[in-house]
């Protein structure tokens, strides 16, 4: 059975009645993989984390993160387009600034960690005055994962993108960056698309970035001061009886489901065709 790793939801209703203020007059302030978040400046400690940034084909510009963050028990938000600005987003580190982004969809928690587990995700489009990066505190993602002619996730429509196709079992490692530093681990399984490995997270890492270890390249270590890059592969998830313990949503999965959702409502979709940002 698995176990929610982070109990830090918040009601969506609890948010709404949060003042977003308005976020100051001035450019610079980089929104970047890896980058903590709160979803009320009142309660620092309910934190998730910044699992990837960038464009989506609409020309929003967007950040990823764990649909499970947020709670909505009267299912008033989830699992549906947000457009309005109910849902404010803040750098845990510098509240004061306001709101970087709000929450245009999320994924119940309840259906993410059972039924639809393969789904958990939130879309936050960012505001204009941040620059967006893809260098974290620890990782540099270089684009998505693309696995030609791979096993397709299970959200994805057919035939699948080469994005929207998973990494091997037994012979891929994850790069993961989370409070605890930088790990790495084999993929142990991809039952529905989620990615079991040994790469270690703790609570508050839920949504955090994860990269493909592409064969040839550095692995984090004291020589390189702990930083790697490779493509986009997934957010930090859970962390359940199972083992290895650690759980990831596959950004196959992500992807695909946004491209499916896209499909039902033409330029709705906050999200479709997401593209990590090539700013550094």
């Amino acid at each position: 059975m698995i176990r929610r790793w982070c109990v830090l939801v918040l009601s969506l209703t609890v948010l709404w009645t949060v003042a977003a203020g308005a976020a100051r007059a001035e450019t610079g302030k980089r929104v970047h993989n890896g980058m903590q978040i709160l979803f009320s400046p009142s309660t620092p400690s309910a934190f998730c984390t910044i699992g990837a940034v960038g464009n989506d084909k609409y020309g929003h510009r967007i950040a990823i993160s764990a649909g499970h963050c947020l709670n909505d028990p009267d299912g008033t938000y989830a699992d549906r387009e947000i457009p309005d600005d109910v849902a404010p987003v803040y750098d845990r580190a510098d509240p004061a600034f306001g709101p970087i982004g709000h929450v245009r969809y999320f994924k119940d928690p309840e259906g993410s960690q059972t039924g639809h587990m393969t789904k958990d995700y939130m879309i936050i489009e960012l505001v204009p005055q941040v620059t967006l990066s893809s260098q974290g505190p620890y990782l540099k993602q270089t684009g998505e994962v693309r696995v030609p002619g791979g096993t397709a996730s299970p959200n994805a429509l057919r035939p699948a993108l080469d994005s929207e196709r998973l990494l091997a079992t037994g012979n891929e490692e994850l790069i993961v960056a989370g409070q605890t530093g930088v790990w790495f681990g084999t993929i142990m399984d991809t039952t529905g698309g989620i990615y079991r490995s040994p790469a270690a997270h703790l609570p508050g890492d839920s949504g955090g970035p994860a990269v493909r270890h592409v064969p040839g390249s550095e692995l984090p270590s004291q020589e390189n001061g702990f930083q790697a890059e490779g493509p986009w592969a997934g957010i930090t998830k859970a962390i359940t009886l199972s083992l290895p313990p650690f759980e990831y949503t596959s950004s196959a999965n992500i992807l695909a489901d946004l491209r499916a959702r896209d499909a039902v409502t033409p330029g709705g979709v906050y999200g479709a065709g997401f593209e990590v940002t090539g700013n550094p």
